[in-house]
């Protein structure tokens, strides 16, 4: 699980209802189509490195493998919006000095979530959850505050 063959266990949908509910998320730039969790969303073809995020409300649950660093700095980039990031609490890394420590608001993520497992044909309730081998966290970048800054 989480390995860098498969990518696509996926944000469980009860916990992005509730971040949703506090966000009111605009696109979902890292995911696949059929695991999309905003209306505007961006595939590995588009390569959501490569798109704005600005003036965005971003829900960005990036890859897991070593391109997560770029994701975090684009997050840290982006301006006129919020960029909500599920990621790995991680805090020895060195994206999380560069680009989250003392630059962004953390809440770290009590017990391990569960992923989905969207490579599963079936029936979206049989769908595989597991829980991750590490602790999460969220990741808030206000680029509202720093575009009037």
């Amino acid at each position: 699980m989480f390995s860098n063959k498969n990518n696509a266990w996926c944000t469980p949908r009860d916990f992005f209802n509730e971040l949703n509910n506090e966000f009111n998320f605009t696109l979902d730039p890292c995911c696949m189509p059929k695991s999309a969790l905003c209306s505007k969303f961006y595939t590995p073809e588009d390569d959501g490195l490569k798109q704005s995020w600005d003036n965005e409300i971003v829900f960005c649950n990036p890859p897991y493998g070593r391109e997560i660093g770029k994701w975090v700095k684009k997050a840290s980039e982006a301006s006129g919006g919020v960029v909500v990031m599920l990621i790995p609490s991680r805090t020895d890394t060195k994206y999380f000095h560069d680009y989250v420590y003392n630059k962004a608001e953390i809440r770290f993520i009590k017990g391990r979530l569960k992923f989905v497992d969207m490579d599963y044909e079936g029936k979206e309730e049989d769908r595989k959850m597991s829980p991750a081998p590490f602790p999460s966290m969220l990741v808030i970048f206000n680029g509202l505050k720093n575009s009037n800054e």
